[in-house]
């Protein structure tokens, strides 16, 4: 392996939705990416634990989302981690396992705002190079200058991908299936299947 483009992209998946596998799509297609590899975390330091899923449900909801596109890979690293799951633990962990390899770190522009309160910034920037997804009701502007703001105190590399608006969120899904209502089509076949099948944010 190695020479690889590998984009990662974390998050609570609770549940995972349309929304998650929308934004990996367009991101590995628009900058060119071989893979995207979708990490599930363990327990958040940045989540209240009782709104939460447990960590193998999530983790398996991801696999059924992501099981008919063979650009996308599920990693249980982080559920398997015991204690709070740290953005830069699993990207150290991924380029010494994977040196020959680029990382393109994933997340939503406005994380860019609170990306100096996470744990270790410094050493995110140290593994991989940023994707910020900006959504077209952002600021050009402001995004622009926390961008330059960021790679200068960091020294790493930003990149700004312009990104399709979409309204949907894992906590509005849970609230539609506390009151019962549909949420098909917000989330894929199989995981709807898994929720019900599993009876989870009942």
């Amino acid at each position: 392996m190695g020479n690889r483009r590998i984009g990662i992209m974390g998050g609570t998946f609770n549940p995972v939705h349309m929304g998650h596998l929308l934004l990996a799509e367009w991101v590995r297609g628009e900058v060119g990416l071989d893979e995207i590899w979708l990490i599930p975390n363990g327990v958040s330091y940045m989540k209240e634990a009782q709104e939460v899923a447990p960590a193998e449900d999530r983790l398996r909801m991801t696999e059924l989302a992501i099981k008919r596109n063979r650009y996308f890979k599920c990693l249980d690293l982080e559920v398997k981690r015991s204690g709070y799951t740290y953005s830069y633990e699993t990207l150290e962990e991924l380029t010494r396992a994977y040196p020959g390899d680029t990382f393109y770190f994933i997340l939503g522009a406005d994380c860019l705002f609170t990306l100096e309160t996470w744990k270790c910034p410094e050493r995110i920037f140290q593994c991989c190079k940023l994707i910020a997804a900006v959504r077209d009701d952002a600021s050009p502007e402001a995004m622009e200058e926390k961008k330059k703001e960021l790679e200068q105190r960091f020294g790493g590399e930003i990149l700004l991908l312009p990104f399709v608006r979409m309204s949907l969120s894992s906590t509005e899904i849970r609230e539609r299936i506390r009151q019962g209502k549909s949420v098909r089509y917000m989330v894929p076949d199989s995981v709807l299947t898994y929720i019900e099948g599993k009876r989870l944010y009942k």
